[in-house]
């Protein structure tokens, strides 16, 4: 079985020397680009090879060996850093100890041959089909540097004035810089260091790689923008796909679907729940992190659903006796993390499975020799139900067949033949020993790698706490921002308190307790209205209430029409005081038709405190006795014109009858 995924859809390169030496002579390179169905060769420098690679921008770089590209791990490092964003370096020889090309090519069913462009070909092939590891110096996080473009010179009359603006500009351009980052939603730590005027200069550490950052590197006028990928350690390698060992699945199906993935001991690989994925991407999600063995479900029986996903891998099969209570699997799944109850069910499932096979799994394993997979074992014998003896002979097909016993007698050996047989006997315990000394290597190098691992351990997590110390001084300044910003709102809740207090002694003139209030001052609350306009009397209405019997300043009295008027009158104030600017006869008709007593506000003192103010009870009642003489007399008026126009227009009547 292929334990890879279908081949990259994308552009590879496969790279191998053709001539010369990286190292010293010009070297030349055969070159195949393959798309996965045409291929084209050719052969070219060093130089026109890496402006091939610009200007393709292919997703793989193949190679047998690294180190035909570069001559030195430095090298190495430049030539990664030249790549385009999306290209990768692929090794398909493996990572530190690289195998030969034919055995990989063969092992993979890919043509190979020993011409540089056939080799080249083979490197395209395997790297198409995710074969080989990446070679990687550089980590997932970036720099970008915001700085000054230009000199700000050695002084001079307007020196001043020029590196203002040259400042100005970098804390523009860091503040666009900024807003990009947050626009597109990537995580980052901003440094900046303040200059006469701006900033000299702004860092920006991005987690994110070059080409996910909608920033360009480049100069524009007076700054500049770095754009540099944070380099690891040493070169690391890092395979196209992982391999895929046998599994056991957990399905809990339903409108939502999830799915558990747990290796042969035990332990939980991945797990994913989903509304909307149908069953082909959910068995391409499950191909991706292995092959099931066993495909378990929490209920009896299987559910149809799930059946069909433990026929599609030729699966085994494990449904508990009963279905298994919520309590049992929340124990059983008490340790793993997961999002919702449908992961938990199908974990509970697939961990359950495992304990049913746990004892089975190390009775096949203790049977299976070291060199042989025990997943391929466990799989036939679990899934196939055939036995692991019958299994181990299936796989052993090298294994030799013993020659028939000789029965004829043996003659006497010469001494020259006794020397031989001792030589042969000593030969095959050097031999042995031989290979006790290899494994005594092999074991060594295999505590090397041990130590270079921890120590690959260790500097990530270097890395990890130095990020960590960063994201605390980034938390530590923006607590220190919040406590600033708190310190202001205390001040404001201050001010608005005082101003409430204010507030609440007028609000008392305004009920019915008024008398036991201020009995001695004899004030009443006057409510202003900024402008006589409809928008002004519906804000003070929102604001403070207008009622039957408030006494009502206008401030501006001037530009109200008839609806104004009686939006106004609809609330009965007991009096209206005219401030600046005449009121209009059509307003003027209104109230006076309405019986809204209106006066003159020069006639009154008054107190303001904020939006409301407070008259003399004694100054109101004058306005309104005052209005009431003059309403006396308006009436008066009015009557005598309507008997004027009535007997008018009688006598209009009696002579165009006596015509």
């Amino acid at each position: 079985m292929n334990d890879r995924t279908s081949a990259l859809d994308s552009l590879v390169f496969g790279v191998d020397i053709q001539s010369g030496d990286v190292r010293g002579d010009s070297p030349s390179y055969a070159v195949v680009a393959f798309d996965g169905e045409n291929i084209d060769r050719d052969v070219v420098s060093h130089r026109k090879l890496r402006r091939l690679i610009e200007r393709e921008r292919p997703a793989l770089v193949a190679t047998d060996n690294m180190y035909e590209l570069a001559a030195d791990k430095d090298d190495l490092v430049r030539f990664l850093r030249s790549l385009p964003s999306e290209t990768r370096l692929v090794q398909v020889t493996g990572a530190e100890r690289p195998e030969p090309l034919s055995r990989v090519a063969s092992r993979h069913g890919v043509p190979y041959g020993k011409k540089p462009m056939k080799e080249a070909e083979a490197a395209a092939r395997l790297a198409a089909a995710n074969v080989g590891v990446e070679v990687s110096a550089f980590t997932n996080t970036t720099t970008v540097k915001v700085s000054r473009g230009r000199s700000t010179g050695k002084g001079g009359w307007s020196q001043d004035r020029y590196t203002r603006r040259i400042h100005g500009s970098v804390k523009r351009r860091a503040r666009e810089v900024e807003s990009r980052l947050k626009k597109a939603g990537l995580e980052y730590e901003m440094d900046v260091t303040e200059k006469y005027g701006g900033y000299s200069n702004a860092t920006f550490l991005v987690e994110a790689r070059p080409a996910d950052i909608p920033v360009s590197a480049g100069r524009a006028g007076d700054t500049r923008v770095e754009i540099e990928r944070e380099r690891l350690d040493g070169i690391e390698f890092e395979p196209l796909v992982k391999r895929r060992d046998h599994v056991i699945v957990g399905i809990d199906p339903g409108t939502t679907t999830a799915a558990a993935v747990v290796d042969l001991d035990g332990h939980v690989l991945d797990v994913r729940s989903t509304r909307t994925a149908d069953t082909a991407e959910i068995i391409e999600w499950l191909i991706e992190r292995g092959r099931p063995v066993i495909v378990a479900a929490d209920v009896t029986p299987m559910p149809e659903t799930v059946e069909k996903f433990r026929r599609s891998f030729d699966a085994a099969a494990w449904v508990p006796n009963s279905d298994l209570p919520v309590d049992e699997k929340l124990h059983r799944a008490r340790d793993e993390e997961y999002e919702n109850d449908h992961q938990r069910d199908a974990l509970a499932a697939a961990l359950f499975a495992f304990d049913d096979h746990e004892d089975q799994f190390e009775r096949i394993t203790r049977k299976v020799p070291p060199d042989v997979e025990r997943g391929t074992v466990i799989a036939r014998v679990v899934a196939g139900e055939e036995s692991v003896e019958a299994v181990l002979r299936d796989l052993d097909d090298d294994a030799p067949d013993e020659d028939d016993e000789s029965t004829q007698e043996q003659r006497e050996l010469t001494d020259d033949e006794k020397e031989i047989r001792r030589l042969e006997r000593r030969v095959e315990r050097l031999e042995s020993h031989v290979d006790d000394l290899k494994e005594t290597i092999e074991e060594k190098d295999d505590t090397i790698e041990e130590y270079k691992d921890e120590l690959s351990d260790a500097k990530r997590k270097e890395r990890r706490e130095a990020r960590e110390r960063r994201e605390v001084q980034r938390l530590e300044r923006e607590n220190g921002r919040l406590e600033r910003k708190v310190e202001s709102l205390e001040s404001e809740n201050e001010t608005l308190d005082r101003k409430l207090e204010r507030l609440k002694t007028l609000w008392k003139l305004d009920h019915s307790n008024f008398a036991d209030v201020n009995t001695e001052k004899d004030l009443v609350p006057v409510k202003v209205v900024e402008q006589f306009t409809t928008d002004a009397v519906e804000r003070a209405d929102d604001r403070y209430g207008l009622a039957s019997g408030d006494v009502v300043f206008l401030r501006d009295a001037s530009g109200a029409g008839r609806a104004t008027a009686e939006r106004l009158a609809e609330t009965d104030p007991r009096v209206v005081l005219r401030g600046s600017g005449g009121l209009s006869a059509e307003a003027d008709e209104v109230l006076f038709d309405h019986e809204i007593a209106v006066g003159p506000a020069e006639d009154v003192r008054m107190q303001e405190v904020d939006e409301l103010a407070v008259a003399r009870e004694a100054d109101v009642a004058a306005v309104v006795d005052d209005w009431e003489d003059r309403a006396e007399e308006r009436r008066k008026e009015k009557k005598e014109r309507m008997m004027d126009q009535i007997i008018s227009e009688h006598r209009a009547d009696t002579r165009s009858e006596s015509r």
